[in-house]
């Protein structure tokens, strides 16, 4: 195994292009557990820590412009207020040594269904932004999983940043596993409001071949919110609209059994996550529920 390790993103960009099966590793939080258990043993590795670049971030008007290496930790301490979901997914992530270490990039290369940061990154819209010395370009956060554990970049490209819409409402997220720290998701949902366009959005991580959006339950919520004047009112919305919109959601999972849980288990999961996370964020946008507290 060859070790490559570009000084700036340009030599990184050109490490890619020579050796296009080069597996970009920054954080190492997945690809060095696939190494040691020897589930992989690639020919080449690109090590990005000396890329200066992939651990810098921009707010501006309408987004974030986050560094593919930006760590989970920085997340939580620096962006909580523009980007709430993904702080509070941040939280989730493993041990505080591999949030010090890991970063969104890292979840978005891998692609597991199972990423932490995948819900609140569909929840919240986002593009990622992929280079190679053929260009740049954007790529719809909707459109970059393609299949299990894998994503819309070419042989050549790697991921520079993640450009997020700033929160215009509130966002939560939620997660289950097996005990509170060092775990690995058996489902997890995140949801995001937008009042400015009054719509709401949601990702599944864990529940399906891919992350995946609620589609249907959304389109129902967002029904159910304008013909009833919620969104101006803010009246609490009723137990009917939530448990449609929970059941949908379900229904929107696609799972399998595996040794952290049953399909049958994540669909009910998913459901009760989705029915919680939009009262927390309801009660919430009303002025009288928590916007960032906790994770159930």
């Amino acid at each position: 195994m060859d070790f490559l390790r570009p000084a700036s993103w340009e030599e990184a960009l050109a490490a890619k292009a020579e050796h296009p099966t080069a597996v970009p590793i920054a954080g190492g939080t997945d690809v060095m557990v696939e190494i040691n258990f020897d589930h992989r043993r690639p020919e080449y590795l690109l090590d990005l820590n000396r890329v200066v670049e992939l651990r810098e971030w921009q707010v501006g008007e309408e987004t974030v412009q986050l560094g593919a290496s930006v760590p989970y930790t920085q997340i939580m301490e620096e962006l909580r207020t523009e980007l709430p979901g993904l702080a509070l997914a941040s939280h989730t992530v493993a041990s505080p040594q591999i949030r010090n270490r890991g970063g969104v990039g890292g979840n978005l290369g891998t692609a597991s269904p199972a990423g932490d940061a995948h819900p609140a990154l569909l929840a919240a819209d986002c593009e990622v932004e992929v280079e190679s010395v053929r260009g740049s370009r954007l790529i719809p956060i909707d459109d970059f999983y393609t299949g299990v554990k894998r994503n819309a970049l070419a042989a050549d490209e790697l991921i520079k940043s993640v450009h997020i819409k700033k929160a215009d409402g509130p966002q939560q997220y939620s997660k289950v596993g097996t005990r509170n720290a060092m775990v690995i998701a058996v489902c997890a949902f995140g949801i995001a409001l937008h009042p400015e366009t009054r719509t709401v959005r949601t990702g599944i991580g864990s529940a399906a071949p891919t992350p995946i959006r609620a589609k249907a339950a959304e389109e129902f919520l967002n029904a159910a919110l304008e013909e009833g004047g919620f969104w101006e009112s803010k009246k609490i919305i009723t137990p009917s609209i939530a448990k449609q919109f929970a059941a949908l959601a379900s229904g929107a999972a696609n799972p399998i059994d595996d040794v952290r849980g049953t399909a049958s288990y994540r669909r009910h999961a998913v459901g009760i996550m989705a029915r919680r996370t939009l009262g927390w964020t309801w009660e919430s946008y009303r002025g009288k529920g928590r916007s960032t507290e906790g994770v159930a």
